[in-house]
């Protein structure tokens, strides 16, 4: 409850205060939560199940099941930790209504739950291909917090799209050919109104997830038959 209410605080300080990144008629504080709630999701899908042999092997080791399971189950028990931060973003936005601020809703809020699970299935197919690199190489593990954060910098998660088109065009493709750039951009769209879905985004997110995810689930699992000897 306090990582996102923190992250949120310090987001809206440092670049909506200082750095000057307008949300137009959005709270900054308000704007940054939203991005901030789908993100964790994300990122905790992937931490949690980019581990999976690692953190499992003694139990792989004497009990045969599919070992799909585990990060599966990771991936969907994390909906409780996120419906949490969801609460709380949902009495936020409540506050700023009763605070006068002009927030609607439009129909694509109904789409919200295939967002999250594009979502969810985006950090399962990383998590699997970066869980089975590290049964060979186990320091890549200490990798992917930095990897994160670097990524969430990428990912518009604290800033609209067309801001760094409009600052940065040379360095916009970069964000454009982020999936992860576009579900928090439209998640925006659909929680505050703000901003705006992108169709050829999102089919691109699409393709990309399903890509991965098949990737994923291959190389886990033919990890999964010789993990045991290099763990």
């Amino acid at each position: 409850m306090i990582q996102p209410l923190f992250t949120s605080v310090t987001f809206t300080i440092i670049f909506n205060n200082l750095a000057g990144i307008k949300t137009g008629t959005i709270d900054p504080f308000l704007f940054n939560l939203a991005g901030i709630t789908v993100w964790n999701y994300f990122t905790a899908c992937l931490t949690g199940t980019s581990d999976t042999f690692k953190t499992n092997a003694g139990i792989f080791g004497k009990v045969y099941f599919p070992r799909i399971i585990t990060p599966l189950s990771i991936v969907i028990s994390n909906l409780v930790k996120f419906g949490i931060q969801f609460l709380i973003f949902i009495l936020f936005y409540i506050f700023y209504c009763f605070q006068g601020y002009n927030l609607t809703l439009n129909i694509s809020i109904l789409f919200f739950p295939i967002l999250i699970a594009v979502m969810g299935i985006l950090g399962l197919g990383l998590g699997m291909l970066i869980s089975s690199m590290v049964t060979k190489y186990r320091d890549f593990s200490h990798l992917i917090t930095f990897g994160i954060s670097l990524l969430m910098y990428l990912s518009a998660v604290m800033y609209p799209m067309a801001l760094i088109k409009d600052k940065l065009p040379k360095f916009g493709w970069i964000v454009q050919y982020n999936p992860l750039a576009y579900i928090i951009e439209t998640s925006r769209y659909m929680l505050l109104n703000k901003g705006e879905i992108s169709i050829l985004g999102l089919c691109y997110t699409s393709f990309v997830t399903i890509v991965l995810f098949f990737i994923g689930l291959l190389i886990f699992n033919k990890t999964e038959k010789s993990f045991i000897d290099t763990v």
